[in-house]
Protein backbone atom coordinates (compact mmCIF):
# COMPACT_ATOMS: atom_id res chain seq x y z
CA UNK A 1 0.00 0.00 0.00
CA UNK A 2 1.98 2.98 -1.13
CA UNK A 3 0.95 6.54 0.72
CA UNK A 4 2.92 9.85 0.84
CA UNK A 5 4.07 8.08 4.33
CA UNK A 6 5.74 5.15 2.88
CA UNK A 7 7.32 7.06 0.16
CA UNK A 8 9.19 9.45 2.59
CA UNK A 9 10.02 6.59 4.95
CA UNK A 10 10.75 3.92 2.39
CA UNK A 11 8.71 1.67 4.11
CA UNK A 12 6.24 -0.92 2.62
CA UNK A 13 3.12 -0.37 4.87
CA UNK A 14 1.68 2.93 6.03
CA UNK A 15 2.02 1.49 9.89
CA UNK A 16 4.13 2.47 12.62
CA UNK A 17 5.26 1.50 16.46
CA UNK A 18 4.65 3.97 18.63
CA UNK A 19 7.76 4.75 20.46
CA UNK A 20 6.48 3.62 24.10
CA UNK A 21 9.20 3.32 27.05
CA UNK A 22 9.85 0.05 28.52
CA UNK A 23 8.01 -1.80 25.51
CA UNK A 24 9.52 0.07 22.19
CA UNK A 25 12.75 -2.75 22.66
CA UNK A 26 15.24 -3.41 20.24
CA UNK A 27 13.74 -6.67 19.46
CA UNK A 28 10.12 -5.10 18.90
CA UNK A 29 11.36 -2.52 16.75
CA UNK A 30 13.32 -4.70 14.51
CA UNK A 31 10.32 -6.43 13.80
CA UNK A 32 8.18 -3.85 12.91
CA UNK A 33 10.34 -2.84 10.26
CA UNK A 34 11.23 -5.74 9.44
CA UNK A 35 7.58 -6.58 8.20
CA UNK A 36 7.30 -3.21 6.30
CA UNK A 37 6.22 -0.80 8.78
CA UNK A 38 8.59 1.30 10.82
CA UNK A 39 9.73 0.24 14.17
CA UNK A 40 10.10 3.24 16.70
CA UNK A 41 12.46 2.97 19.56
CA UNK A 42 11.80 4.86 22.82
CA UNK A 43 14.71 6.81 24.75
CA UNK A 44 12.93 7.92 27.68
CA UNK A 45 14.03 5.05 30.35
CA UNK A 46 17.74 5.05 29.09
CA UNK A 47 21.55 7.10 30.08
CA UNK A 48 23.06 8.15 26.69
CA UNK A 49 25.52 5.40 26.51
CA UNK A 50 22.43 2.82 27.22
CA UNK A 51 20.55 4.45 23.96
CA UNK A 52 23.89 3.77 21.89
CA UNK A 53 23.70 0.18 23.01
CA UNK A 54 20.29 0.03 21.96
CA UNK A 55 20.19 1.58 18.15
CA UNK A 56 23.36 -0.63 17.72
CA UNK A 57 21.26 -3.47 18.72
CA UNK A 58 18.10 -2.49 16.33
CA UNK A 59 21.10 -2.23 13.43
CA UNK A 60 22.10 -6.27 13.98
CA UNK A 61 18.75 -6.95 14.13
CA UNK A 62 17.21 -5.23 10.67
CA UNK A 63 18.55 -3.49 7.95
CA UNK A 64 15.28 -1.52 7.59
CA UNK A 65 14.46 2.12 8.08
CA UNK A 66 14.24 2.79 11.57
CA UNK A 67 13.18 5.53 14.40
CA UNK A 68 14.04 6.73 18.09
CA UNK A 69 11.14 8.35 19.67
CA UNK A 70 12.46 11.63 22.35
CA UNK A 71 9.95 13.01 25.14
CA UNK A 72 11.97 16.62 25.37
CA UNK A 73 10.24 17.81 27.99
CA UNK A 74 12.27 14.68 30.17
CA UNK A 75 15.44 16.03 31.65
CA UNK A 76 17.72 13.45 29.71
CA UNK A 77 16.05 13.83 25.98
CA UNK A 78 18.59 16.71 24.46
CA UNK A 79 21.35 13.83 25.52
CA UNK A 80 19.82 10.91 24.37
CA UNK A 81 18.91 12.69 20.63
CA UNK A 82 22.37 13.67 20.89
CA UNK A 83 23.62 10.37 20.27
CA UNK A 84 20.90 9.17 18.11
CA UNK A 85 22.05 12.13 15.57
CA UNK A 86 25.81 10.48 15.99
CA UNK A 87 24.37 7.07 15.33
CA UNK A 88 22.51 8.84 12.06
CA UNK A 89 19.48 7.17 13.05
CA UNK A 90 16.94 7.47 9.43
CA UNK A 91 14.14 8.28 11.44
CA UNK A 92 13.88 10.93 14.72
CA UNK A 93 10.31 11.58 16.52
CA UNK A 94 9.88 13.84 19.11
CA UNK A 95 7.19 15.35 21.19
CA UNK A 96 6.23 17.78 23.50
CA UNK A 97 8.85 20.64 23.08
CA UNK A 98 10.25 22.29 20.20
CA UNK A 99 12.40 20.47 17.63
CA UNK A 100 14.10 22.70 15.57
CA UNK A 101 17.51 21.99 16.33
CA UNK A 102 16.87 18.47 15.94
CA UNK A 103 15.25 18.88 12.25
CA UNK A 104 18.53 21.09 11.13
CA UNK A 105 20.50 18.26 12.31
CA UNK A 106 18.93 15.35 11.10
CA UNK A 107 18.56 17.27 7.76
CA UNK A 108 22.09 17.72 7.49
CA UNK A 109 22.83 13.74 7.01
CA UNK A 110 19.55 13.26 5.17
CA UNK A 111 17.23 11.76 7.72
CA UNK A 112 13.74 12.58 8.48
CA UNK A 113 11.68 14.12 11.58
CA UNK A 114 8.74 13.16 12.42
CA UNK A 115 6.83 15.63 15.53
CA UNK A 116 3.82 14.46 17.43
CA UNK A 117 1.30 16.67 18.15
CA UNK A 118 -2.56 17.03 19.39
CA UNK A 119 -3.68 20.19 19.05
CA UNK A 120 -3.75 22.40 15.97
CA UNK A 121 -0.57 24.87 16.71
CA UNK A 122 1.67 22.41 17.64
CA UNK A 123 1.60 20.88 14.15
CA UNK A 124 1.48 24.27 12.07
CA UNK A 125 4.91 25.23 14.33
CA UNK A 126 5.78 21.64 13.73
CA UNK A 127 5.62 22.16 10.03
CA UNK A 128 6.96 25.85 9.85
CA UNK A 129 10.04 24.45 11.63
CA UNK A 130 10.58 21.88 9.21
CA UNK A 131 9.35 18.66 10.05
CA UNK A 132 8.77 16.19 7.74
CA UNK A 133 5.25 14.56 8.86
CA UNK A 134 3.40 14.66 11.58
CA UNK A 135 2.19 12.53 13.96
CA UNK A 136 -1.30 13.17 15.43
CA UNK A 137 -2.65 11.89 18.09
CA UNK A 138 -6.37 11.81 19.20
CA UNK A 139 -8.37 11.66 22.35
CA UNK A 140 -8.36 7.98 22.25
CA UNK A 141 -4.83 6.85 22.32
CA UNK A 142 -2.76 5.52 25.11
CA UNK A 143 -0.68 7.77 27.30
CA UNK A 144 -0.58 11.18 26.62
CA UNK A 145 -2.70 13.22 24.23
CA UNK A 146 -5.07 16.31 24.09
CA UNK A 147 -8.62 16.49 24.43
CA UNK A 148 -10.07 16.45 21.02
CA UNK A 149 -10.75 13.09 18.99
CA UNK A 150 -9.29 11.75 16.14
CA UNK A 151 -12.41 11.88 14.31
CA UNK A 152 -11.96 15.44 14.62
CA UNK A 153 -8.29 16.39 14.90
CA UNK A 154 -7.15 14.35 11.97
CA UNK A 155 -9.02 16.11 9.00
CA UNK A 156 -8.61 19.71 10.97
CA UNK A 157 -4.69 19.17 10.56
CA UNK A 158 -4.93 17.43 7.44
CA UNK A 159 -6.89 20.91 6.01
CA UNK A 160 -4.03 23.43 7.45
CA UNK A 161 -0.96 21.46 6.85
CA UNK A 162 0.52 19.93 3.67
CA UNK A 163 3.12 17.26 5.10
CA UNK A 164 2.04 13.82 5.40
CA UNK A 165 0.23 12.73 8.44
CA UNK A 166 0.35 9.73 10.47
CA UNK A 167 -2.70 9.02 12.40
CA UNK A 168 -2.43 7.75 16.32
CA UNK A 169 -5.01 7.27 18.67
CA UNK A 170 -7.86 4.42 18.44
CA UNK A 171 -5.78 2.28 16.09
CA UNK A 172 -5.55 -1.23 15.78
CA UNK A 173 -7.10 -2.85 12.01
CA UNK A 174 -7.67 -2.64 9.15
CA UNK A 175 -10.97 -0.49 9.95
CA UNK A 176 -8.97 2.05 11.62
CA UNK A 177 -6.27 2.44 8.87
CA UNK A 178 -9.10 2.69 5.96
CA UNK A 179 -10.95 5.27 8.15
CA UNK A 180 -7.61 7.27 8.44
CA UNK A 181 -6.96 7.36 5.20
CA UNK A 182 -10.46 8.75 4.18
CA UNK A 183 -9.97 11.41 7.51
CA UNK A 184 -6.83 12.70 5.59
CA UNK A 185 -4.02 11.12 7.43
CA UNK A 186 -0.99 8.44 4.93
CA UNK A 187 -0.37 5.90 7.93
CA UNK A 188 -1.04 5.07 11.49
CA UNK A 189 0.81 4.42 14.26
CA UNK A 190 -0.10 1.62 16.69
CA UNK A 191 1.11 1.38 20.24
CA UNK A 192 -0.94 -0.61 22.41
CA UNK A 193 -1.79 -3.11 19.26
CA UNK A 194 1.97 -3.93 19.20
CA UNK A 195 2.20 -4.22 22.52
CA UNK A 196 -0.31 -7.10 22.25
CA UNK A 197 1.82 -9.25 19.76
CA UNK A 198 4.67 -11.62 19.71
CA UNK A 199 7.97 -10.05 19.87
CA UNK A 200 7.14 -7.47 22.50
CA UNK A 201 8.65 -8.22 25.98
CA UNK A 202 5.71 -6.87 28.05
CA UNK A 203 5.03 -9.44 31.03
CA UNK A 204 2.45 -11.92 29.56
CA UNK A 205 0.99 -11.64 32.76
CA UNK A 206 0.35 -8.09 31.84
CA UNK A 207 -1.03 -9.44 27.96
CA UNK A 208 -3.68 -11.52 29.50
CA UNK A 209 -4.76 -9.10 31.46
CA UNK A 210 -4.83 -6.41 28.86
CA UNK A 211 -6.20 -8.69 26.29
CA UNK A 212 -9.69 -9.36 29.28
CA UNK A 213 -9.91 -5.53 28.98
CA UNK A 214 -12.70 -3.33 27.35
CA UNK A 215 -13.35 -0.24 26.04
CA UNK A 216 -14.62 1.61 29.19
CA UNK A 217 -11.80 -0.18 31.02
CA UNK A 218 -9.83 2.98 30.63
CA UNK A 219 -9.33 6.14 32.70
CA UNK A 220 -8.29 9.71 31.47
CA UNK A 221 -6.01 11.89 34.13
CA UNK A 222 -3.01 14.19 34.47
CA UNK A 223 -2.21 12.59 38.11
CA UNK A 224 -0.31 9.39 37.14
CA UNK A 225 2.83 10.98 35.41
CA UNK A 226 2.13 14.82 35.70
CA UNK A 227 0.41 14.86 32.03
CA UNK A 228 -2.62 13.60 30.35
CA UNK A 229 -3.11 10.45 29.48
CA UNK A 230 -5.26 7.30 29.42
CA UNK A 231 -4.44 3.97 31.54
CA UNK A 232 -5.72 1.08 32.42
CA UNK A 233 -8.45 1.40 35.05
CA UNK A 234 -6.64 -1.27 37.40
CA UNK A 235 -6.25 -0.26 41.59
CA UNK A 236 -2.89 1.46 41.17
CA UNK A 237 -3.97 3.81 38.49
CA UNK A 238 -7.38 4.68 40.13
CA UNK A 239 -4.90 5.69 43.18
CA UNK A 240 -2.80 7.92 41.48
CA UNK A 241 -5.15 9.29 40.09
CA UNK A 242 -6.87 10.43 43.29
CA UNK A 243 -3.71 11.30 45.08
CA UNK A 244 -1.46 14.18 45.88
CA UNK A 245 2.35 13.72 46.17
CA UNK A 246 4.13 15.41 48.82
CA UNK A 247 7.40 17.71 48.12
CA UNK A 248 9.24 14.84 50.39
CA UNK A 249 7.88 12.90 47.20
CA UNK A 250 9.33 15.16 44.71
CA UNK A 251 12.34 14.56 46.06
CA UNK A 252 12.55 11.29 46.32
CA UNK A 253 10.78 10.67 43.45
CA UNK A 254 13.91 12.89 41.82
CA UNK A 255 16.22 10.89 43.05
CA UNK A 256 14.50 7.65 41.58
CA UNK A 257 14.80 9.03 38.24
CA UNK A 258 18.40 10.00 38.52
CA UNK A 259 19.40 6.78 39.23
CA UNK A 260 17.57 5.48 35.97
CA UNK A 261 18.52 8.14 33.55
CA UNK A 262 21.69 9.39 35.41
CA UNK A 263 21.57 13.08 35.19
CA UNK A 264 22.79 15.50 37.50
CA UNK A 265 20.21 16.33 40.37
CA UNK A 266 20.53 19.83 39.92
CA UNK A 267 19.62 19.31 36.20
CA UNK A 268 16.89 17.14 36.99
CA UNK A 269 15.61 19.14 39.61
CA UNK A 270 15.49 22.70 37.81
CA UNK A 271 14.57 21.50 34.95
CA UNK A 272 11.86 19.84 36.36
CA UNK A 273 10.83 22.23 38.23
CA UNK A 274 11.15 24.68 35.21
CA UNK A 275 9.16 22.40 32.96
CA UNK A 276 6.34 21.43 35.87
CA UNK A 277 5.07 21.79 39.21
CA UNK A 278 7.09 19.74 42.44
CA UNK A 279 3.97 17.68 42.58
CA UNK A 280 3.90 16.68 38.58
CA UNK A 281 8.02 15.99 39.20
CA UNK A 282 6.57 13.76 41.82
CA UNK A 283 3.86 12.03 39.74
CA UNK A 284 6.62 12.01 36.62
CA UNK A 285 8.96 8.97 38.74
CA UNK A 286 6.04 7.51 40.07
CA UNK A 287 4.34 7.14 36.94
CA UNK A 288 7.73 5.94 35.54
CA UNK A 289 8.10 3.70 38.39
CA UNK A 290 4.67 2.22 37.67
CA UNK A 291 5.03 1.57 34.28
CA UNK A 292 8.21 -0.05 34.92
CA UNK A 293 6.96 -2.90 37.13
CA UNK A 294 3.68 -3.33 35.06
CA UNK A 295 5.62 -4.27 31.75
CA UNK A 296 8.81 -5.93 33.45
CA UNK A 297 7.20 -7.71 36.03
CA UNK A 298 3.48 -7.95 34.85
CA UNK A 299 2.53 -6.14 38.35
CA UNK A 300 -0.62 -4.05 38.19
CA UNK A 301 -1.70 -3.93 41.84
CA UNK A 302 1.14 -1.38 42.41
CA UNK A 303 1.76 -0.87 38.36
CA UNK A 304 -0.03 1.02 35.28
CA UNK A 305 -0.45 0.59 31.96
CA UNK A 306 -0.64 2.83 29.42
CA UNK A 307 -3.98 1.47 26.96
CA UNK A 308 -6.02 2.89 24.03
CA UNK A 309 -9.84 2.64 23.91
CA UNK A 310 -9.19 0.35 21.33
CA UNK A 311 -8.70 -2.06 23.66
CA UNK A 312 -12.03 -4.20 23.57
CA UNK A 313 -11.04 -4.61 19.71
CA UNK A 314 -7.89 -6.49 20.71
CA UNK A 315 -8.32 -10.27 21.12
CA UNK A 316 -4.92 -12.21 19.70
CA UNK A 317 -1.01 -11.90 19.84
CA UNK A 318 -0.07 -11.97 16.68
CA UNK A 319 3.61 -11.66 15.43
CA UNK A 320 4.07 -8.43 13.77
CA UNK A 321 4.30 -9.50 10.07
CA UNK A 322 1.20 -11.16 10.86
CA UNK A 323 -0.72 -7.96 12.36
CA UNK A 324 0.99 -5.77 9.64
CA UNK A 325 -0.28 -7.86 6.81
CA UNK A 326 -3.75 -8.38 7.72
CA UNK A 327 -4.34 -4.73 9.05
CA UNK A 328 -3.27 -3.85 5.48
CA UNK A 329 -5.36 -6.73 4.02
CA UNK A 330 -8.26 -5.38 5.76
CA UNK A 331 -7.96 -1.70 4.94
CA UNK A 332 -7.78 -2.52 1.11
CA UNK A 333 -11.06 -4.89 2.05
CA UNK A 334 -12.63 -2.12 3.16
CA UNK A 335 -12.25 0.23 1.08
CA UNK A 336 -13.23 -1.84 -1.80
CA UNK A 337 -16.49 -2.70 0.03
CA UNK A 338 -17.20 1.33 0.64
CA UNK A 339 -16.48 2.28 -2.50
CA UNK A 340 -18.49 -0.59 -4.03
CA UNK A 341 -21.30 0.69 -1.95
CA UNK A 342 -21.21 4.05 -2.85
CA UNK A 343 -20.38 3.62 -6.64
CA UNK A 344 -23.69 1.09 -6.94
Amino acid sequence: MKTRMTELLGITHPIMLAGMAFISLPKLVAAVSNAGGIGMLNSVAYTPDQVREVIKQVKSLTDKPFGVNATLIMPNARENIGIALEEKVPIINYALGKGDWIIKAVHGYGGKVLATVAIEKHARRAEADGADALVVTGHEAAAHGAEVGTLAIIPTIASQTRVPIIAAGGFCDGRGLAAALVLGADGISMGTRFMLTRECEMHEKAKEISLKAGMEDTLCSDKIDGLPGRWLKNPAAVKMAESRPSPFQAVSSAIRIKRMIDVPFYKLLLGGLKQRRVQDLARQALGLKGLQVAIEKGDLETGVLPISQAIGLMKDLPTCKELIERTVAEARECLETVWAKVAS
